[in-house]
């Protein structure tokens, strides 16, 4: 329920010049990192925000020398609490596990998402993670964007999790991805080694970056798995794990992830998108409006690593979910090569 207890003691200070002109909603967050940008938008609706004495709108434009008065909601706790969240388990041992993370769950617990995690869940099915990591990310190795489908490896003692990351690291786990992307590669298979930072204007993004600009090595082997008229299944082996590294690159060559909204500017695809002029006249039933996937194209479909415990080499597989199937078999039906 909003709102949820504010403080009593209002937190007070006055903008600074290089602040002269910022929304305050921007300004407030990026004052209080630890609140989303909707969080905060909020506290101003519930005229918890007072600029020289009066509530404002999100729009407010800060001026240099406003005193700002702000009444903010307690933060969670950043211990992830236990959800009967149901996990799909690709292997299990009494060192680590290997789920097949399903699309739009977060991976761990941060600003604006704290609960229905996976590790949320994981809280709740064992009894045993690592806290290697920090008590807020036990078990986490690795991670998956919250929208990208498939294999992700969780540790369970922090033998096994020191030992893993020195594989992550050294760049020895294999990883395998699929994505159906927009456009056609004009090479059956290439490295795209580019350099991976922050965007400059949003904060949610990642772009090319020059190193001077804060970008970091990346590269990514794609290759052509099946081809369709204006689309295409590629494999994508990352051999870095920088933050959105395939999306960026894909987009970076022109064929951006199918329902990417990020980078490709579109959050789903529909029939409608694929059906020719000719077959909506021979077929004037179809479904047009039918949603085939509204999320990022993009499954963590295998994983090779050899056992931090065992020394046993693991070759792990998952089958794409549900609307990834859904994308091809339209594809192979109204775009087929």
């Amino acid at each position: 329920m909003w709102p949820p207890p504010l403080s009593d003691t209002p937190q007070e200070f006055e903008a600074r010049p290089r602040v002269d002109g910022k929304r305050i909603d921007q300004y407030l967050t990026s004052r209080y990192t630890d609140y989303s940008r909707a969080v905060i938008k909020r506290v101003i609706d519930a005229e918890a925000v007072l600029v020289n004495g009066r509530t404002v709108k999100a729009s407010y434009r800060v001026r240099t020398g406003d005193l700002v008065s702000v009444r903010l909601p307690e933060l969670p706790s950043t211990v992830p609490l236990p959800e009967d969240i149901p996990l799909e388990l690709v292997y299990e041992d009494e060192w680590l596990t290997v789920v097949n993370k399903p699309a739009g769950m977060v991976t761990h617990p941060a600003k604006g998402n704290w609960k229905g995690t996976l590790v949320n869940a994981l809280q709740f099915h064992f009894d045993e993670l690592s806290t290697l990591a920090g008590e807020h990310r036990p078990g986490i190795v690795h991670r998956l964007d919250r929208d990208t489908t498939g294999l992700l490896v969780v540790v369970k003692s922090e033998l096994a999790h020191r030992r893993l990351a020195l594989q992550f690291e050294k760049r020895e786990v294999k990883k395998e991805y699929l994505a159906i992307v927009f456009g056609v590669p004009t090479r059956h298979s290439e490295y795209v080694e580019r350099p991976i930072g922050f965007h400059p204007t949003c904060r949610e993004k990642m772009a090319i970056r020059e190193p001077t600009e804060g970008g970091k090595t990346a590269s990514t082997y794609y290759e052509i798995a099946e081809r369709f008229r204006g689309f295409a299944l590629l494999r994508c082996r990352p051999q870095t794990g920088r933050t959105h590294q395939i999306r960026v690159h894909l987009a970076h060559v022109g064929c951006p992830i199918v329902a990417d909204r990020a980078y490709s500017g579109r959050d789903r695809l529909s029939v409608g998108d694929l059906v020719t002029p000719h077959e909506r006249e021979r077929a004037p039933g179809v479904d047009q409006e039918a949603v085939l996937i509204e999320r990022q194209a993009l499954h963590s479909h295998a994983i090779e690593f050899i056992h931090p415990i065992t020394n046993e080499p693991l070759a792990l597989r998952a089958q794409p979910p549900v609307d990834f199937a859904r994308t091809l078999e339209a594809l192979r039906r109204h775009r087929p090569a």
